[in-house]
C-alpha cells in the first residue's frame, strides 16, 4: 500500500474502531444521550439542525480565514522587518512573545468594547491568536540560511534585496509552511475562543455560539455535533496546509521528498 494511500486508510480505520467502541457502549450501558450521545444520535441531530449548524459553521469559517489572512501577511510583513536587523529584532520580538502569552480571553472584551463592528473585532482577536507562529517561523527560516551561500553571495556582490529574495526567502519557504500549519488551526481556536467571549446571539453567530445555547438547553447531541464540525474542520485546514506545503516543497526541499 502507497504511503499515501495509508495516510488516508489507517486513521479512517482508527476512526471507525472508535466509533464502533463508543456507540456499543453507549448502548450497552444505556447512557442517556443528555449525558453522552451515541454517534448515530448526533449524525441524527446533525441532519435535522444542518442548516443552523452549517450556517453557524460558514460564520465561524469566515472569521477564520479573515483572520488566517490576516496573520499571514501581517506576520511576513514584520518577519521580513526582523530580519533587516538584529537590533529591530531584538527591540521587538520581545513584544512578538508578549502577544503569544497574553490569553486571548483576557483582552477580548476590551476589543470588543473598542472595536464597533461585531465581526471585526472577532478577526482581529483571532488574529492575535494566529500571528506568532507566522513571525517565529517565517523570521528563523530567513535566518537559517547556508553561511557558504551567503559569503557566496556577498563575494558577488549582492544586493541586501538579492540575497533577500533570492537566498533567504526560499530559505524560509519549509519553516513558512511550518507556520501555516500551526497558525490555520489556531486562527480557528481564535475565532471559536472570540466568539465565546463575545456571547452575542443573532443571525451572524457562530459555532461557539450553538454550543453555549446547546448547553443552557441540555442539547448536548447538538453540542457534540457542533464540537465535531469545528475538529473536522481544524483537520482540513491543517491537510490544506500540508497540501499546499507539499505542492510548493515537493519537488525540489527534503523535508517534503518521499521517503521509505
Amino acid at each position: 500500500m502507497k504511503p499515501e494511500v495509508q495516510r488516508i486508510v489507517f486513521p479512517a480505520l482508527v476512526a471507525v474502531v472508535l466509533l464502533a467502541l463508543w456507540q456499543g457502549l453507549v448502548v450497552a450501558f444505556n447512557v442517556p444521550h443528555f449525558l453522552v450521545p451515541s454517534p448515530v444520535r448526533v449524525a441524527q441531530v446533525m441532519v435535522a439542525d444542518a442548516g443552523l449548524l452549517f450556517g453557524a459553521l460558514y460564520n465561524t469559517l469566515k472569521i477564520t480565514v479573515l483572520s488566517f489572512a490576516a496573520a499571514v501577511v501581517l506576520g511576513v510583513i514584520v518577519a521580513f522587518t526582523f530580519v533587516q536587523s538584529r537590533a529591530i529584532e531584538t527591540a521587538l520580538f520581545p513584544y512578538a512573545v508578549l502577544l503569544q502569552v497574553t490569553p486571548v480571553v483576557a483582552i477580548a472584551p476590551l476589543i470588543i468594547i473598542w472595536v464597533k463592528d461585531p465581526i471585526a473585532s472577532l478577526v482581529i482577536c483571532a488574529t492575535l491568536v494566529a500571528l506568532f507562529p507566522i513571525i517565529a517561523n517565517t523570521t528563523l527560516g530567513l535566518r537559517s540560511v547556508n553561511p557558504g551561500l551567503l559569503a557566496y553571495f556577498k563575494l558577488n556582490r549582492a544586493t541586501r534585496m538579492q540575497v533577500l529574495f533570492r537566498l533567504r526567502v526560499p530559505s524560509a519557504l519549509p519553516y513558512f509552511f511550518g507556520g501555516l500549519r500551526i497558525s490555520s488551526g489556531l486562527a480557528l481556536i481564535g475565532a471559536v475562543v472570540a466568539e465565546f467571549v463575545a456571547g452575542t446571539g443573532g443571525t451572524g453567530t457562530g459555532l461557539a455560539y450553538q454550543i453555549l445555547q446547546a448547553g443552557y438547553q441540555l442539547n448536548i447531541p447538538r453540542m457534540f455535533a457542533a464540537l465535531l464540525l469545528i475538529t473536522v474542520t481544524g483537520v482540513l485546514l491543517f491537510a490544506a496546509m500540508a497540501v499546499l506545503s507539499k505542492r510548493a516543497l515537493g519537488s525540489w526541499h527534503e523535508s517534503e521528498t518521499a521517503h521509505d
